[in-house]
């Protein structure tokens, strides 16, 4: 398969305090790659710098073939990267329907292929609530229009942080469910994601970060199966 993004000896953090420590991987067109790992690995901040909130120390940042490391936000997002925070992130006092409005801001003409009927297809709650304010959804309902508003400028990388973070078991399965679709339809994501068995059970590959430094990786499959992975963070 064709490599979309590739990371190589990234070097990242805030201020003079260093997060990410030569961490390099690639994600290939069609491919679900899950980043797993404890809380403060340094996830968060990888996903922080490829989409141009922080500024790399050093490294390089390349998709579909040109370097993007210390792109600001904007131009990365026009490039097809789509990046749905911890926690969502919504505009909560603007609607439903105003989110996903935003969601395109860097592609308008994508509002014009039938994308929102897509999203409210895969998620016919929104749909109910799109004059609502994001403020008064639930927090599953939070979660679907992050994850919706990430769709709508038909993207050709979704990168999700922490899509489970918070939410009821039940919830989690109907989130992944739609994410599995994604997965079938050929959407390429980067998935960072505590809730480990999930995220194998989606991802083709994934990769074990640990303070900073890729310390395994494998299929989805061999990383289930990896004694170190079932010992630390799948409790078997």
């Amino acid at each position: 398969m064709k490599e979309l993004l590739q990371i190589t000896g990234l070097n990242a953090g805030y201020g003079k305090v260093p997060v990410l420590n030569d961490v390099s991987f690639h994600v290939c067109e069609g491919e679900v790659v899950a980043i797993i790992g404890p809380n403060g690995a340094g996830k968060s901040t990888l996903l922080r710098t490829i989409s141009g909130l922080l500024k790399p120390y050093s490294g390089g940042i390349t998709f579909a073939g040109q370097g993007f490391e210390g792109a600001p936000p904007h131009m990365v997002t026009r490039a097809g990267i789509a990046h749905v925070p911890e926690g969502g992130r919504l505009f909560a006092n603007m609607s439903v329907l105003e989110n996903l409005w935003m969601g395109a801001y860097g592609n308008r003409p994508s509002l014009k292929t039938g994308v929102l009927e897509e999203v409210f297809e895969m998620f016919p709650v929104l749909k109910e609530r799109c004059k609502q304010l994001a403020k008064t959804l639930s927090g599953g309902e939070r979660q679907m229009l992050a994850i919706s508003r990430g769709l709508v400028s038909r993207p050709r990388l979704l990168m999700l942080d922490e899509p489970s973070l918070g939410l009821a078991p039940k919830l989690v399965d109907t989130i992944y469910e739609r994410l599995h679709t994604l997965r079938g339809r050929g959407l390429t994501v980067l998935l960072v994601e505590q809730n480990t068995g999930y995220a194998l059970e989606l991802a083709d590959r994934g990769y074990v970060l640990e303070n900073g430094h890729i310390v395994l990786e494998g299929t989805g499959e061999d990383l289930v199966h990896n004694a170190y992975v079932k010992e630390c963070y799948l409790g078997l």
